[in-house]
């Protein structure tokens, strides 16, 4: 597991007051210091600059996503990543436009490492809230299947503008269900 950024209650509170802002003014120290009460602030909270403010930001969001989502005990393993997909994209859709500009930095080469870095958290933060504890080649395997089906339908949601983003929930449903088909094929294969 990659290890989380520093975390603190003074750091939560500044990204709770910046996403509100980012829409407009984008993910930069200068939002940065225009949500904190001492801007001054900024600095210290987040000394390696934007990129520090983004992986802190998705590193927020995996933990409130598991936090949400609660006891998955009763459901099946697909349904359990299901629900947790389903509560990150509830806890993103009021800042949409904010993950849109995360998105874009994201795709330049000097935000590479930290888009990774995100990335491997936030399946890791799912397959372990889904009660997957697998050390051995199915820990690699279960983690690029769901890079796919989740990048897929972090983009699809991006654009989507159904009321309580049902489009991208359908969508989410049928990723998972060839996900699904997939692994019966190769079980009938292998038999």
């Amino acid at each position: 597991m990659i290890a989380a950024p520093e975390r603190s209650p003074e750091r939560d509170a500044a990204l709770d007051a910046l996403l509100p802002l980012v829409a407009t003014r984008g993910w930069t120290m200068a939002a940065v210091r225009a949500a904190l009460p001492e801007p001054e602030d900024a600095a210290l909270l987040f000394p390696n600059g934007v990129g520090d403010v983004i992986e802190a930001f998705f590193d927020l969001a995996d933990r409130r996503m598991v936090a949400a989502a609660g006891d998955l005990s009763a459901l099946r393993t697909h349904e359990r990543v299901r629900a947790l997909i389903a509560h990150r994209l509830a806890l993103f859709r009021p800042y949409k436009a904010a993950l849109r500009r995360a998105a874009a930095l994201f795709a330049l080469p000097g935000h590479a490492a930290t888009a990774a870095r995100v990335a491997a958290r936030t399946l890791d933060a799912i397959w372990y809230a889904a009660g997957d504890r697998s050390a051995d080649f199915a820990w690699y395997t279960k983690r690029a299947t769901l890079a796919l089906v989740y990048s897929t339908c972090f983009m699809y949601w991006l654009q989507d503008t159904s009321p309580e983003d049902e489009a991208t929930l359908a969508f989410l449903d049928r990723r998972l269900a060839d996900v699904a088909r997939l692994g019966r094929l190769r079980r009938r294969a292998a038999a």
